[in-house]
């Protein structure tokens, strides 16, 4: 394998590990904004631990860093819809939290680490449109 497979795991571990940590992360915007932060560096140190590992470079960092950021924002979206719509914290986190797992895993598929983070922002994009519109529903008809 080539330093673009190295590449690509160092991507998906660090979208796994954005997701992770978006997973325990609630709905505030300072706390995302955070998770953000620590995501993209938890990212660069799985990058810089590929770059030891195997053959690579600085762009494993790099990657890593991307993967990361990618991961949170796209798994942030997720984590406040699901809130908002009345899941709780412990489920959502936990949900979500297998899920990093087994995007960890699928990540070292050749090129599969990249997809993933191009698929989690526009999966957060998709789902910030189809947030639902608040309607009264029922309860209209109980104020005659």
């Amino acid at each position: 394998m080539g330093s673009w497979y190295w590449i690509g795991v160092s991507v998906g571990l660090g979208t796994a590990a954005g997701m992770l940590l978006a997973a325990f992360a609630g709905r505030s915007r300072v706390v995302l904004v955070v998770v953000a932060i620590a995501a993209g560096g938890l990212g660069a140190a799985l990058g810089y631990g590929v770059e030891t590992w195997k053959a690579g470079g600085w762009i494993d960092r790099i990657g890593g860093i991307a993967g990361g950021l990618a991961g949170s924002l796209g798994a942030a979206q997720a984590v406040t819809g699901a809130l908002r719509r009345g899941g709780t914290r412990g489920g959502t986190a936990t949900l979500l939290g297998g899920v990093a797992f087994l995007a960890a895993g699928v990540g070292f598929i050749p090129v599969v680490g990249y997809l993933e983070a191009l698929a989690l922002p526009a999966l957060g994009v998709r789902l910030r449109r189809a947030r639902p519109e608040r309607y009264a529903g029922l309860r209209t008809l109980g104020r005659d």
